[in-house]
């Protein structure tokens, strides 16, 4: 029977909730963060589904767990979990955790300002600023990021006939772009979205495999991307990111954002060294960045960064009690 208390540390990057997870977690086997998801998925998913899901969590909720880096030239190593899954990269998540992780010295980094975080995806590259203890801004350089279908005929009865592209960006997306049947998300509720989601991703994931090229076990369309016209007309787009079964994502995204500047660099909309500010559905930015133009694995793909902000809102001491509480490992309503 599971008797067990976790510490925890919540945060929002931009709006989105982040909550490291600082002491509870198990020790993984494997030998890279890689490796180290697949059994925790295997061994150990009720943690994520007990600190994510209801009654602990909510639809929204997001976090991270902290391990010693495998590599002794970086710094450590993060895994990623939230309601609809365990993650290879998130790019909120990384804000937030490296927020974190800074201002209660959860990691002593080897070059002030910088720090090089293991994922399941790769190794991503992080800046910061950190004044008077808060961390100001977290700058991160991603995984390889790419187009990787364009232009999928696609019919949605409540819209009509649709184009879709699928970018990988650390998790592969669905973008959506205003179009003669889809005028943008500022015309729909986010219910229609939300709703809309569901569907399409259910269909796609039949109609359309989404393998990555360099690693076969990272599989499957988990997040859509609406386009919309930003709030703040000085800013270069404006999205409604989708993921789990029934959350739009609070912050811009930064995966999302990734695959996106990856699908507009594919298709001659954004050069290297060309800002792309990316709003999200409640207006909160995202800077993006083409770092590096790569050839990868037979794409024309991009490097990019995201820069973001997050901020810490509280401390948890969250207990799960396997024979006290019959909800102890969590639920959906959806």
């Amino acid at each position: 029977m599971v008797y067990q208390w976790f510490d925890c540390i919540d945060a929002h990057t931009c709006g989105n909730p982040v909550r490291v997870i600082t002491s509870g977690a198990p020790a993984l086997s494997g030998s890279n963060m890689f490796e180290r998801r697949q059994d925790f998925l295997a061994h150990h998913d009720w943690v994520r589904k007990a600190l994510m899901f209801e009654p602990r969590g909510h639809d929204m909720m997001s976090g991270s767990i902290l391990f010693p880096p495998d590599d002794p030239a970086n710094d450590v190593g993060v895994l990623y979990v939230e309601t609809s899954g365990c993650l290879p990269m998130c790019g909120h998540g990384t804000i937030g955790t490296v927020t974190v992780a800074i201002e209660k010295g959860l990691v002593k980094p080897k070059k002030e300002g910088f720090l090089n975080l293991e994922t399941p995806a790769g190794i991503v590259k992080v800046e910061y600023e950190q004044k008077e203890g808060k961390v100001k801004w977290v700058k991160l350089t991603n995984v390889p990021s790419f187009l990787y279908q364009q232009d999928i005929p696609y019919h949605f009865e409540p819209l009509g006939d649709l184009k879709i592209d699928i970018a990988y960006g650390g998790n592969f997306y669905a973008i959506i772009e205003v179009q003669e049947n889809f005028k943008g998300l500022q015309e729909y509720t986010a219910e229609q979205l939300i709703t809309w989601s569901r569907s399409i991703r259910n269909e796609l994931n039949q109609l359309v495999s989404c393998i990555h090229p360099a690693n076969k076990d990272i599989t499957g369309l988990s997040h859509m991307l609406w386009c919309g016209e930003p709030i703040d007309s000085n800013n270069a787009a404006r999205n409604a990111v989708f993921y789990g079964d029934k959350a739009i994502d609070r912050s811009p995204c930064g995966t999302g954002t990734s695959a996106r500047m990856a699908q507009r660099y594919a298709k001659g909309l954004l050069k290297k060294g060309e800002a792309f500010s990316h709003e999200s559905y409640i207006g909160s930015v995202f800077e993006g960045m083409i770092e590096e133009e790569l050839d990868y694995h037979g794409y024309a793909a991009i490097r990019p960064s995201i820069k973001g902000w997050a901020t810490i809102t509280g401390e948890n001491k969250i207990l799960v009690d396997e024979a006290n509480d019959p909800y102890a490992f969590g639920f959906q309503v959806i």
